[in-house]
């Protein structure tokens, strides 16, 4: 029984990094009904910068989200702007913007490789090796502060929709986009400044993926799979729906790999989004989709 409350802790843990990866994608597919399959090369992108800012400047990987937060919510907005904002109202949009972000993954992926190479890169900060213990249990120092610092970040996100007034527009966007152009609401601008959170979130991602994973640039395909899987189980667009896929999955891909070995643990999440996409499309907190 210890063993099993040992690897449910470690999911547990994993799954709030989780939903802070797949948080970003889901907004953006809330607001714009963008599926970034870019979304995931950005997280690397962002592990880079947070590695090199540690290797170099000794920068703590964790304090980096000052650097990696800011500079990917830039990044978001000139990608919006120079891709996405020229195909809005298209005929074919939504096709369009599927194979826009396949391309600009390759793209990027392609200028990682030339300058990085495909050479596995992992920053070391001190708590990297350490262990917390709590009585019987025991977890890794750098997964824990990984994650607290993740939930804090969406609650920071949910209360900013929640609260604010541009959080109010961009819901509005995100339920009713033609409601929301008569209320007055730019829904160009707040598509832009989705985008930014979107990736903003990625960077801050990318902190945490320098310290916990291993990564290089072809690595974002492996990711990208994996969050699809998170959001598609939550219901595409739902933020709390990304936090319980990411927890559920993250729990049971953790629990196959402990009883039937690490192998079959990857499985888990594209069994899943093979199911859901079989018996409930809209996941399980994501609005049936009308004809």
């Amino acid at each position: 029984m210890t063993q099993f409350l040992q690897v449910l802790l470690f999911g547990v843990t994993l799954g709030g990094v989780y939903a802070l990866m797949a948080s970003g994608l889901t907004l953006v597919f809330g607001v714009m009904r963008i599926v970034n399959i870019a979304h995931a090369v950005f997280i690397i992108l962002a592990a880079y910068i947070a590695f090199f800012a540690f290797t170099i400047y000794k920068i703590d990987p964790i304090l980096s989200i000052f650097i990696t937060m800011p500079v990917m919510f830039f990044v978001g907005m000139a990608v919006y702007w120079l891709f996405f904002a020229r195909i809005k109202g298209a005929a074919r949009a939504g096709e369009l913007t599927v194979l826009l972000t396949f391309a600009l993954a390759l793209i990027v992926e392609g200028v990682l490789g030339y300058f990085f190479s495909n050479i596995y890169r992992s920053a070391n900060p001190s708590y990297a090796t350490e262990a917390l213990y709590f009585g019987p249990f025991f977890l890794s120092a750098a997964q824990f502060y990984a994650t607290i610092l993740s939930i804090g970040l969406i609650v920071i996100l949910w209360a900013y929709l929640k609260y604010s007034r541009t959080g109010y527009a961009i819901r509005a966007t995100m339920q009713n986009i033609s409601a929301a152009q008569v209320v007055g609401v730019n829904v160009e601008r707040m598509s832009m400044v989705a985008f930014g959170i979107g990736m903003a979130l990625a960077g801050a991602s990318g902190s945490m993926m320098s310290f916990l994973f291993t990564f290089y640039p072809g690595k974002h395909w492996e990711w990208i799979a994996i969050l699809l899987a998170l959001i598609v189980l939550g219901g595409m667009g739902s933020l709390g729906g990304a936090l319980a896929g990411a927890f559920i999955l993250a729990i049971s891909s953790n629990l196959v790999g402990y009883y039937y070995g690490p192998t079959w643990s990857p499985i888990t999440f594209f069994l899943a989004l093979f199911i859901v996409l079989l018996v409930r499309p809209q996941g399980l907190f994501g609005k049936k989709m009308e004809a």
